[in-house]
């Protein structure tokens, strides 16, 4: 193969489900809606973390670094999907695809490390709840959660950087709809057994570690919970961790389904929909999902939208 065919490819373009005009019209209006819920959401639990002064502790911290995640992951993808959904414009640039695959992989992976740190937190607040102030200080936590952010970008970095340098030999149709790694690959036209040796070795580090350390901790959480005599001592124990707990469910049950669903030619449309739904359900979910089954987040919420009337009415 001649070098000049190597650096051909200058775009890619994104077929996922471009044979099928009258689904994408339909999956425009639902992935809009459940968008703006996305920004509503996650936008309104961050500002009452920030303006209520008693949700200024370190699982709160955690839960706006989530929030704020969530608000940067499906704005890495809907908008232009949309956009695709609704024009003749299926392109996307070589540049435009390399920082797509950056930003969404290094958020993903940020994600699995920041839900092993929020099991740790609830960890020591539960199993050590005198010394969790001392444990669990301010410079502990903001270093936990910049970790996380390094960790997830670091690990999304090296893969994309060593995807994008691959020859893809002219072939730039990807049969999917945005810039997923493991579609990119398939073009790639020379040996990628470095790539999947990378990919292994991260998906253990990022996936398969945070998922034992949060197993392992609720392991410790239950143990101390059921240890207490009162049963409303244990019930609101439990309920300081059952909403992350419902999350982290949510999210490695979803991931746990789309990657185990055997997939063949004729699934491959509904195997474009559970992606896509992975990608939008579970960030859509979270603020709910915290909004009902914490008390301090619905008092603070109350009280938001109770200043809020009391100013329009102003």
């Amino acid at each position: 193969m001649k070098m000049g065919n190597y650096s051909a490819v200058t775009e890619f373009l994104l077929v996922g489900l471009s044979q099928y005009p009258e689904l994408q019209h339909f999956l425009f209006v639902l992935c809009l809606i459940m968008y703006k819920i996305i920004l509503l959401g996650n936008s309104l639990l961050i500002i009452i973390t920030i303006l209520d002064p008693r949700l200024h502790t370190p699982m709160y911290f955690f839960l706006g670094n989530l929030s704020f995640l969530d608000i940067c992951y499906t704005s890495s993808f809907i908008p232009p999907m949309l956009v695709m959904f609704m024009s003749e414009r299926i392109s996307i640039s070589f540049l435009g695809c390399a920082l797509q695959m950056v930003i969404s992989l290094g958020l993903g992976s940020t994600e699995c490390v920041l839900l092993a740190v929020m099991a740790y937190d609830r960890y020591v607040a539960i199993c050590n709840p005198l010394r969790y102030p001392i444990i669990m200080n301010k410079v502990l936590y903001m270093h936990l959660a910049a970790w996380s952010w390094a960790i997830g970008y670091m690990n999304s970095l090296v893969q994309t950087a060593m995807a994008m340098v691959l020859p893809f030999c002219g072939n730039n149709v990807i049969d999917h709809l945005t810039c997923e790694i493991l579609a990119l690959l398939k073009l790639v036209c020379s040996d990628i057994s470095m790539n999947v040796l990378i990919m292994t070795v991260a998906s253990i580090i990022i996936l398969v570690v945070p998922l034992l350390l949060i197993f392992v901790s609720y392991i410790f959480i239950l143990s101390s919970i059921l240890r207490i005599d009162s049963a409303e001592g244990r019930k609101k124990d439990f309920s300081t961790c059952s909403a992350h707990l419902t999350v982290v469910i949510l999210f490695y049950g979803l991931a746990l389904f789309m990657y185990t669903k055997p997939k063949s030619n004729n699934t491959k449309v509904s195997d474009e929909i559970i992606g896509l739904s992975y990608g939008v359900i579970t960030p859509m979910l979270n603020p709910i999902i915290y909004s009902l089954r914490n008390k301090e987040v619905k008092e603070a919420l109350k009280k938001v939208l109770k200043r809020h009337l009391h100013l329009t009415k102003i």
